[in-house]
């Protein structure tokens, strides 16, 4: 596809407001860095560059239009390219997309310090100091509401069809009456009817008994979420009682890693380990039902003279880790497990363990929603994540 080439003066002139002005020159070199990056990305997105003429040519250049754009350099004045004459999609550039990302997580850590007591006058300190711009309390406080209004609309927006249905909960710490106690993150991510990963939705609360995951599935139910057909989750006894009332005739399926984990506690001894591992890693990957039980009998029958528990615990456990059999062999490695949530436990931690403890659930899951529809967003406009049949 044609591209505008990158003007090499635009590097020179960075690299000269940079040896001329050093940090003091950054934003207005950003500034020239990103101007000639949205040209390039409207050419990409046009199909054809400056004054060039060819058949893929989706529409035309369209002059620029001015926007004020508050990064952690301080303010920038751009020129956001315009294009004319295009059907259908239309065109804003990728860059300033994350840059409004980091503006809602800049936007969130302020509402955080307002929240855990932090006075105004040092929120208006530093944002000047890190962002070179000022914060007053009235606008510390409409970040706040704008920013819990836009995140509640993402957890309130409807869903559709999700044929699989994967759930998980975390914890963090929270301060509730005097005391820091631990408060379930409750996750559900789905799989959409074109193969696309979602992340439905969450729910923060001082427990994950079974009234908690009832209500968040309630919440998924009622803003649409139909035709699961498949649902992958660990073996939390709330959420399996909430299971049966809520989604009472559809098959659930026990993550087989987690179950490989549980099994360790029934083996005598250390060294006979692998062994157990590698005769219910064999189970998991046997190529249909009948064989999966034919093996899982063998190894309980091996088992049953050395490790009588463990063979025990093996026929009533494993078994609810080949519900996924029934499912089309392209998908079972995906769905078998409740691993596609690690990421998402993975970036939450990396995020909440700088906060370390939350003044409440609201401040809790104020920055677990901003940190799920930023990854959600990446996940529906990616790769397909699953091949489904219908």
């Amino acid at each position: 596809m044609p591209r505008h080439e990158f003007d090499a003066t635009t590097i020179s002139s960075a690299l000269e407001l940079l040896t001329s002005h050093g940090f003091d020159g950054l934003s207005s070199a950003l500034e020239l860095l990103l101007e000639e990056a949205m040209k390039l990305e409207r050419s990409e997105f046009l199909g054809a560059g400056p004054y060039e003429r060819t058949d893929a040519r989706r529409g035309h250049a369209n002059g620029f239009k001015p926007k004020h754009v508050k990064s952690r350099l301080g303010e920038l004045s751009l020129r956001i390219p315009k294009v004319r004459g295009v059907d259908g999609e239309s065109f804003y550039p990728r860059s300033l997309e994350r840059g409004e990302r980091s503006e809602r997580a800049l936007k969130l850590a302020l509402a955080e310090m307002y929240i855990q007591g932090v006075s105004t006058r040092k929120v208006a300190a530093i944002t000047q100091e890190l962002c070179g711009f000022e914060v007053s309390s009235t606008q510390v406080s409409r970040v706040t509401a704008e920013l819990d209004e836009e995140l509640s609309a993402w957890r309130e927006r409807p869903l559709g069809l999700t044929p699989y249905l994967v759930l998980d909960a975390r914890y963090e710490k929270v301060r509730h009456g005097g005391q820091v106690v631990d408060c379930a993150v409750l996750l559900a991510v789905g799989v959409r009817t074109d193969g696309k990963r979602t992340i439905l939705g969450c729910s923060v609360s001082l427990s994950e008994a079974e009234v908690h995951w009832r209500n968040f599935l309630e919440s998924l139910l009622a803003r649409g979420m139909h035709g699961v057909r498949l649902v992958t989750s660990d073996d939390h006894a709330g959420l399996r009682a909430a299971l049966r009332t809520t989604l009472p005739p559809t098959p659930w399926q026990r993550c087989q890693f987690h179950l490989q984990q549980n099994a360790t506690a029934y083996v005598p001894r250390v060294e006979l380990r692998p062994q157990v591992a590698a005769d219910i890693r064999a189970v998991f990957n046997a190529p249909d039902r009948a064989e999966a039980d034919r093996l899982l009998e063998l190894a309980a029958d091996r088992w049953q003279s050395t490790a009588p528990k463990l063979a025990e615990w093996m026929l009533v456990n494993v078994p609810e880790g080949l519900t996924v059999m029934a499912e089309s062999p392209k998908v079972r490695r995906r769905l078998r497990t409740s691993n596609v949530l690690e990421r998402l436990s993975k970036e939450i931690k990396r995020r909440t363990r700088v906060a370390t403890l939350f003044p409440n659930e609201a401040s809790l899951l104020r920055l677990v929603t901003a940190i799920l529809s930023e990854i959600s967003e990446e996940w529906e406009t990616g790769r397909v994540y699953l091949h489904i049949e219908t």
